[in-house]
C-alpha cells in the first residue's frame, strides 16, 4: 500500500503541474506556429553570414520565432551552417530557439514565478553575448571549415535537390502581410503548432512525470546532500556547474525540463543553478551524440565545454544580478492541488485553451487540405512535424517517393526501422519495391518518375534530369534561362 500511495502522489503532483501550465502550452505553441508560418527561412539563411553583433541579434530573433524542440533546433542550425551561415551565428540561433521562446517563459512563470521567466531572457541574453565572444576564439576556424565540408559531403546528393526546391518555394511564397490575411497562412500555422506539439510530446510527458515523482517522493535531505549550501560564492558556483550536469544525464530536453527544474528548486538548488539547468537542454546525451555525427568528435567535445561554461556563467551572473535587485523568490514550488478545480482563472483558461486547441486541430486536419500549399510542406513520417521541403534538414527517397524529416535524428530512426523490418521478414520489403532503383524525381514538381525508354529527359551542366511531362521540362528550361540572364 505504501508503494501504491507513493506512486499515486508522484503522478498526482505531475498532473497538477501539467494542469497549471496546460493553457500556457497551448498559447505558446500557437504563437510559435503562427510566427513560423509567416517568417521565411530563406531570409534566415541569407542573414547569418558572420558573427558581428548585428548578425547575432538577427540570429537570436530568428531563434526566438522558431520551433522550441531541441532536436529540430539543432538540425536547423546544422542546415543553416552547411549552407553558408557563420558557425557562431548558427549556435546562437540554436540557443535562442530553445531558451528564449515564449512558451518556456510562460511555463517558468506559472511553475516557479515571474522572476524565473524574467531570468530566462536576462540569462539568455548574457549567454548569447558570451557565445559571441567565446566561440570564435575557442573553436579553430580550420575545425569549422572541416565540419562544413563534412556536412556538405555527407549530404551532397540532398543539396542539389534542395536547391531546385528552394527556388520554386521562395518564388511561390507571398509577402507575410498577404499570408497573414489568408486562410492558407493560418492553416500552415496550425500545422506548425500541431507538429511541434507532436514532436516533443514525449519530452513534455516525461518532464512532468519525472518532476512529479522527484517533488513528491525525494526527501529534502537527499537534495541537500547533492547541492552545496552555506558557503556563499562557492555554493552558488557549485550549483551553477552542477545544473548542466544534471541536464546531461536527465535525457529530458525542450520544455520538458522546466517541471524538473521546479522539482530541483524545491529540493534546494540555487537560483543560478535552476537557470543553468534550464539552459542546458541543448547538451543532453542524445543531442551530444547528434552533434558528434554533425561536426565530429573533437569539435563536439570543445562545443560541450563551451556550452557548459557559458550556461553555468549565465546562470551565476543572473543570480547575482537578481540578488542586487532583491527579486530572488522564496525557495518553494508553486503547485497546490487544493486550488486547482473550481471557478478559478486556471480552470477557466484551460477550458478556453481546449476550445482553441480543438479549432487548431480542425484547421490542421481540414483547412490545410483545402487552403494550404501542399507543394511547400511535408510531414515527417516519424515524429509528425510539418517540414518546409526547401529547408528540410534531412531527406531520403523510398519507393520512388521523397520523404522529408525535421532532423537527422528522425531520418536515422526511419532508416533503422527499414533495416529492422527487412531483417525480420527476410527482405520482403525489398521484394515489394522492385522499381525503387528505376525511378527518378522531377526537379520541378517533385513527382516520382519511372525510368523507361520514353521518359522525358533533359541535361544541364552535365547532369541529366527526368520530368513527368513536357510542361515541367519547359518550365525547368525557362528557369535556367532566367537564372543565366
Amino acid at each position: 500500500m505504501m508503494v501504491l500511495d507513493a506512486v499515486g502522489r508522484g503522478f498526482a503532483q505531475g498532473w497538477w503541474m501539467f494542469f497549471d501550465t496546460m493553457w500556457a502550452l497551448v498559447l505558446g505553441f500557437a504563437l510559435s506556429g503562427a510566427v513560423q508560418a509567416f517568417v521565411s527561412r530563406a531570409e534566415m539563411q541569407c542573414s547569418l553570414g558572420d558573427h558581428r553583433p548585428r548578425t547575432l541579434t538577427k540570429s537570436s530573433f530568428f531563434g526566438v520565432i522558431s520551433s522550441s524542440c531541441s532536436y529540430a533546433a539543432s538540425a536547423l542550425a546544422k542546415t543553416l551552417f552547411a549552407r553558408g551561415a557563420d558557425f557562431t551565428a548558427a549556435m546562437v540561433f540554436m540557443v535562442a530557439s530553445t531558451n528564449l521562446v515564449i512558451e518556456l517563459g510562460i511555463v517558468l512563470w506559472l511553475l516557479l514565478g515571474w522572476q524565473f521567466a524574467l531570468a530566462e531572457f536576462v540569462g539568455g541574453a548574457i549567454m548569447i553575448v558570451l557565445l559571441g565572444l567565446v566561440v570564435p576564439r575557442v573553436i579553430p576556424s580550420g575545425w569549422i571549415d572541416d565540419a562544413r565540408e563534412r556536412l556538405n559531403r555527407d549530404s551532397g546528393h540532398v543539396d542539389a535537390h534542395d536547391h531546385h526546391g528552394e527556388q520554386d518555394a521562395v518564388s511561390a511564397v507571398l509577402p507575410w502581410r498577404q499570408r497573414i490575411r489568408s486562410r492558407a497562412g493560418w492553416s500552415e500555422a496550425s500545422g506548425f503548432t500541431i507538429s511541434d506539439l507532436t514532436m516533443i510530446r514525449k519530452e513534455i510527458v516525461a518532464g512532468f512525470a519525472i518532476a512529479g515523482f522527484a517533488a513528491a517522493l525525494v526527501p529534502t535531505w537527499l537534495w541537500r546532500s547533492i547541492f552545496l549550501t552555506g558557503h556563499g560564492f562557492w555554493s552558488n558556483l557549485e550549483n551553477a556547474v552542477l545544473g548542466p550536469f544534471l541536464a546531461i544525464i536527465s535525457f529530458v530536453c525542450s520544455i520538458g525540463n522546466v517541471p524538473l527544474a521546479a522539482a530541483l528548486w524545491k529540493g534546494g538548488i540555487s537560483f543560478g543553478g535552476v537557470i543553468s539547468f534550464v539552459f542546458a537542454d541543448l547538451i543532453t546525451l542524445p543531442l551530444l551524440l547528434i552533434y558528434r555525427k554533425y561536426y565530429g568528435t573533437r569539435l563536439t567535445l570543445r562545443l560541450l565545454g563551451v556550452f557548459w561554461a557559458v550556461m553555468s556563467a549565465g546562470g551565476l551572473a543572473t543570480q547575482y544580478l537578481f540578488e542586487l535587485a532583491h527579486i530572488i523568490p522564496a525557495n518553494q514550488l508553486r503547485v497546490s492541488a487544493a486550488t486547482h478545480f473550481g471557478a478559478n482563472y486556471t480552470t477557466v483558461l484551460n477550458g478556453i485553451a481546449l476550445i482553441a486547441f480543438a479549432v487548431i486541430c480542425w484547421s490542421y486536419r481540414c483547412g490545410l487540405r483545402g487552403a494550404g500549399d501542399d507543394s511547400r510542406y511535408a510531414k515527417d513520417v516519424m515524429c509528425g512535424m510539418q517540414v518546409e521541403k526547401a529547408h528540410a534538414p534531412a531527406t531520403t527517397t523510398h519507393d520512388g517517393r521523397s520523404l522529408y524529416f525535421c532532423s537527422d535524428h528522425c531520418q536515422h530512426r526511419f532508416m533503422t526501422s527499414l533495416e529492422t523490418l527487412a531483417a525480420e521478414d527476410g527482405g520482403r520489403l525489398r521484394e515489394q519495391s522492385p522499381v525503387r532503383e528505376q525511378t527518378g524525381v522531377d526537379p520541378v514538381c517533385g513527382m516520382a518518375v519511372r525510368l523507361h525508354a520514353n521518359t522525358i529527359r533533359s541535361s544541364h551542366e552535365g547532369t541529366e534530369y527526368v520530368f513527368c511531362s513536357t510542361g515541367c521540362r519547359e518550365r525547368f528550361a525557362s528557369d535556367r534561362l532566367r537564372t543565366l540572364t
